[in-house]
């Protein structure tokens, strides 16, 4: 399944907020879900000099990434098809 990178701009935003919107992000997927629009929310990784968080998820197209936020009521700027290389995959 396509993984996408979801770039957020959180100016302001506590570690109590962040944690607060990951977990609607996988309350959210998990519920779209079962209503038969696969996708997934895999991590976030958030920089704070920047105010800027990224995160990824696994869907069937960007659109269903894209509902998936305006469900879970989560701004974003961007979403773009992203690739993941873990070292672990490296061998």
């Amino acid at each position: 399944m396509p993984r996408y990178m979801v770039e957020r701009h959180l100016p302001g935003i506590t570690s109590d907020q962040l944690g607060a919107a990951a977990a609607r992000a996988k309350s959210t997927t998990a519920q779209m879900s079962q209503e038969g629009t696969p996708v997934r929310y895999l991590r976030s990784t958030f920089i704070p000099s920047e105010e800027k968080c990224y995160c990824l998820f696994e869907g069937r197209s960007e659109d269903a990434v894209r509902q998936a936020q305006e469900r879970a009521e989560i701004p974003f700027d961007r979403i773009v098809e992203a690739q993941h290389i873990a070292s672990e995959d490296l061998g």
